[in-house]
C-alpha cells in the first residue's frame, strides 16, 4: 500500500528527474558528435562542483523514485507487506544511493 507521502515523493522525483534526463541526453549527443573522448569527457567533468551537483540529485532522484516503485510492485506481485517490505525498500535505496554515489565521486573527483 502506497502512503500519500511515498505518491508525492515519486511524484516530485519523476518531476526532479525529466529535465535532468533531457540534459543528460543533449550532453551526450553533444559529447558524442564533438568527438570526445573518455579522458577528454572526465577532464571536463573532474573536479566541477557543477557536475557533481547535477548528477548527485539525479541518482538521490533517482534512487528515491526506484525504491518506491520497486516497493509498489514487490507489495503487488510479492505481496510483501510490513516491515520485510520496507526492508528492501530501504535496503535498494540505499545500495542504489551508493552505488549512484560512487560513480558521480569517480567522474567529478580530481
Amino acid at each position: 500500500m502506497m502512503t500519500l507521502r511515498l505518491y508525492m515523493a515519486q511524484r516530485i522525483t519523476a518531476l526532479i528527474m525529466a529535465p535532468l534526463v533531457l540534459m543528460h541526453i543533449a550532453v551526450m549527443i553533444y559529447a558524442i558528435q564533438g568527438g570526445l573522448s573518455a579522458a577528454e569527457i572526465l577532464g571536463r567533468t573532474q573536479g566541477s562542483i557543477l557536475w557533481f551537483l547535477f548528477y548527485g540529485t539525479f541518482v538521490v532522484a533517482v534512487s528515491i523514485h526506484a525504491a518506491i516503485g520497486l516497493r509498489t510492485v514487490l507489495s503487488e506481485w510479492a505481496g510483501l507487506r510490513g516491515t520485510a517490505l520496507n526492508a528492501v525498500a530501504w535496503a535498494v535505496l540505499a545500495l542504489l544511493l551508493i552505488l549512484g554515489m560512487q560513480a558521480v565521486y569517480g567522474v567529478t573527483a580530481i
